[in-house]
């Protein structure tokens, strides 16, 4: 079964067309279509608190082509959330309204706590200890968020207004650090042993660069050496160097910044990247409802058959 997950970010839109599989008992997501386009609401929003005109116009580009693709593939479901850039805009109710009349996509707005829980639903499809206490760190580019699991469930989490393209903006509160040290302090027991998950784009793209072995962890050493050798080049030297886009190149570095400042502050040596994200988690909810309601109806069927 076929699904379709668009993700607005504040940085990027993303679509995945993926179906959730079984091997050998083990569920998974295949990837079937990725599309990733550099839309950037945040610049617009974090600017003049509103989506322009002019971005509206690629907004809705974008989304028509999204909505091609995933006619292409013949989904079941298509379903699009928008995140931190879209829930602070001010015109983003008649941005969405807009979309929906052009191209008949319903674009959600969802809460930070909404977006985590998409996010963190697909680590269960991941294969590792989920009775150990785990820490997920989730960083965009309006907001980044914090979420802590023991025994399988998650026990805490925030969101703060703290992300990377937010950051290039020169809109990041002076008082968000000690928030979130205070936060992390009061929520976390540092005296227990915890692993620590780190996702997003950059993170990703840090991993990729860095040459880690897929299941391997990152030493947070490399990720601030590497953050140092970044900061050495201009954009456009950058780009080439590290074979980076224009819309990459720019936020990586805050992203270092923000990972780094939580990890200090949790005395954390090494951290993993399991490249997973709201448009993963998105199908796998999809697949969740679609299930649930097959069961129902069959359900359903057997007690008419009985009568």
């Amino acid at each position: 079964m076929k699904f379709g997950a668009i993700d607005i970010g504040t940085n990027a839109a993303r679509l995945l067309i993926g179906e959730v599989c079984q091997d050998d008992g083990h569920s998974y997501i295949k990837k079937l279509s990725y599309t990733r386009l550099p839309l950037r609401l945040g610049g617009d929003v974090f600017e003049f608190g509103e989506i322009t005109p002019k971005k509206e116009e690629e907004f809705i580009k974008t989304m028509k082509a999204f909505q091609l693709i995933a006619d292409i593939f013949d989904v079941k479901e298509l379903r699009a959330c928008a995140t931190s850039a879209m829930r602070e805009a001010k015109n983003g109710e008649k941005v969405a309204k807009s979309i929906a009349k052009e191209t008949g996509i319903k674009i959600e707005v969802i809460s930070g706590d909404e977006e985590a829980r998409l996010i963190f639903g697909t680590f269960f499809l991941l294969d590792f200890d989920k009775t150990t206490p785990f820490i997920v760190i989730d960083v965009g580019g309006g907001s980044t968020e914090i979420s802590v699991f023991e025994r399988g469930e998650r026990v805490a989490a925030k969101s703060f207004e703290v992300g990377t393209v937010r950051t290039l903006k020169g809109k990041t509160s002076d008082t968000i650090w000690s928030e979130i040290a205070s936060w992390l302090h009061k929520n976390i027991d540092e005296s227990i042993p915890h692993n620590y998950f780190a996702t997003g784009g950059n993170i990703n793209k840090i991993h990729k660069i860095l040459g880690v072995k897929q299941f391997d962890n990152i030493r947070v050493e490399d990720m601030l050496a590497l953050r140092e050798e970044l900061a050495k080049y201009n954009l456009e030297d950058r780009m080439e160097k590290f074979q980076l886009k224009p819309d990459r190149a720019d936020v990586i570095i805050p992203a270092c910044d923000i990972y780094s400042y939580i990890f200090k502050e949790l005395k954390v040596n090494s951290f993993a990247v399991p490249k997973v994200g709201l448009s993963d988690g998105i199908i796998y909810d999809l697949n969740l409802k679609h299930n649930s309601k097959t069961d129902k109806i069959s359900k359903i069927k057997k007690k008419i058959t009985k009568v």
